[in-house]
């Protein structure tokens, strides 16, 4: 395991013989439902603090601002206490994925996408029961708890059970479900605004149902054949991989190959945070930092969970910009389910190229139409073909979010790590991920303020550096089994330097 690569002495082949069975598709189904829970948080979070009720309730100022005759429409939402509700998740979230990393050894996957639908459970729990902010604030945290320790497991659960022919497309389905989770989000918002007072309960509560749906989806699924072995659970290590690839597969064979990475591992089974700071895991740490940060980046998540905030902007009313929320969330959908039968085909750079192209187009063209309809003073009001345009926009921004950076997040880090960093480089790359959304969630309404329409240019800058880091750092890796990626590392033009070269015969499983 030298060098830092998945490739092993005595590896015999990517193909085992098995197929895209029945089980492996349940198998991978209930483990990518994992992201049901982190897409139905996204979607009501925005939606809620839009709705009267709930702001009267909480955060009366904002209902003051919105009342007030002439307004500057970028600041209306601009509460820190506001965002403050929605943030908080994501800063319990890097905690727990980071804990995370130690419960999945000891336990493994499944156990710890138990666990996280459990404390999404009781966060619903106490956020459908909240009379004070703290309250929200502690739901919140549970809530956290839950997303930190299931985005930790379920993407890698499904990099290891997956085939490597069809892994990109079993891991982009965490995305699909995300969607999912997002347009169920969207539409209950929709409906529970026109609840009047306790609307926003019936939303917050309504999340005890992804998080039901991930607590009956593992206990359904066996653990990874390669978390059982790090275990010591040879048999159900066996059995589980049976189950998975079938009766034709060569399943002795396979096992085999995961015991030799397993057993290459054990002598670098402790310190795994200190290890994966070495020269020889370099690519994976910067892959494992660069990959999530860049999304945030983009912009995507605050539209997200801000979306009617941004459609109220743009000049919606507050029904039309939790429907313009609804339409967004089935653009995710649509482009999440684009992204699943492409991924393995065309690769990851051609779609995360083309959607970065596609996604700076469209945030310089709406930060174009809001600085022209709404102006610098944001006390204009924009006329609706130019609302529509913004929504139009947005879409298409999304749908191109949808086929790249969005499911390539959860594919990248899931598949480029060796087995002795695997726990640990997962739990670094979800920490990254939610440390961001927690500063951008708390500080995106503030900057919409600030910056106003420059908002957008100055995500579509970054957009276009993220593009070009893809061109120059990012090497493919369809199709390559997850035994024989030191091979791909071992080739890049910058990251050679760093891992040392494969067996030869590791070398022939990428050929």
């Amino acid at each position: 395991m030298a060098g830092g690569g998945f490739a092993v002495a005595g590896a015999q082949s990517g193909d085992y013989g098995g197929g895209i069975t029945f089980s492996v598709v349940v198998t991978c189904l209930m483990a990518a439902s994992g992201g049901l829970i982190f897409g139905y948080d996204i979607g009501i979070s925005g939606g809620v603090t839009a709705m009267e009720s709930f702001l009267e309730e909480f955060f009366p100022g904002v209902l003051r601002r919105m009342a007030a005759a002439r307004r500057d429409q970028y600041c209306v939402y601009d509460s820190h206490v506001l965002t403050a509700f929605t943030s908080s998740l994501y800063l319990a979230g890097l905690v727990a994925s980071l804990a995370a990393s130690r419960v999945t050894r000891a336990v493994g996957r499944q156990a710890v996408m138990l666990a996280g639908g459990a404390f999404f459970f009781a966060g619903a729990a106490v956020n459908a029961a909240a009379v004070n902010i703290a309250m929200l604030i502690v739901g919140r945290m549970l809530l956290g708890f839950g997303i930190g320790f299931t985005n930790q497991a379920a993407p890698v659960y499904l990099a290891e059970t997956a085939p490597a022919k069809w892994r990109g497309a079993f891991t982009t389905g965490f995305q699909l479900f995300l969607g999912i989770g997002n347009l169920a989000a969207n539409l209950t918002n929709y409906g529970a605004a026109r609840i009047p007072r306790w609307g926003w309960r019936l939303s917050l509560g309504l999340a005890a149902v992804p998080a039901t749906v991930i607590l009956v989806g593992a206990l359904l699924i066996p653990d990874t054949p390669s978390s059982l072995l790090v275990r010591g659970r040879v048999e159900q290590a066996r059995a589980a991989l049976r189950r998975i690839r079938g009766p034709k597969a060569d399943v002795d064979a396979e096992l085999e190959d995961v015991a030799r990475a397993v057993d290459a591992a054990r002598a670098y089974e402790h310190g795994a945070f200190r290890r994966i700071l070495g020269r020889e895991y370099r690519p994976h740490l910067v892959l494992a930092v660069a990959v999530p940060l860049f999304q945030q980046l983009t912009g995507v998540i605050v539209i997200a969970f801000f979306s009617p905030v941004l459609f109220q902007t743009a000049g919606f009313g507050a029904n039309g910009a939790l429907l313009g929320a609804v339409v967004l969330g089935a653009v995710n959908l649509g482009s999440a389910l684009l992204s699943v039968a492409t991924v393995d085909r065309y690769g990851r750079r051609p779609l995360f190229l083309a959607g970065g192209i596609v996604m700076i187009m469209c945030q310089v063209a709406v930060a174009w139409i809001m600085g022209s309809q709404i102006g610098r003073d944001g006390e204009s009001t924009m006329a609706r073909r130019y609302s529509l345009a913004v929504l139009a926009l947005t879409c298409v921004f999304s749908a191109s979010f949808g086929w790249s950076w969005g499911p390539l997040t959860w594919v990248i880090p899931g598949e480029i790590f060796p087995v002795e960093v695997r726990s640990a480089g997962q739990s670094v790359s979800v920490a990254v991920n939610l440390g961001a959304t927690f500063v951008l969630t708390q500080t995106f309404l503030s900057m919409l303020c600030s910056f106003k329409y420059a908002t957008f240019i100055y995500y579509a800058a970054w957009v276009a550096v993220m593009t070009a880091f893809v061109v120059a750092f990012l090497p493919e890796t369809k199709g390559v089994p997850l035994e024989a990626m030191g091979a791909v590392w071992a080739r890049h033009w910058y990251w050679g330097r760093f891992v040392q070269p494969p067996p030869k015969n590791a070398e022939a499983l990428i050929n």
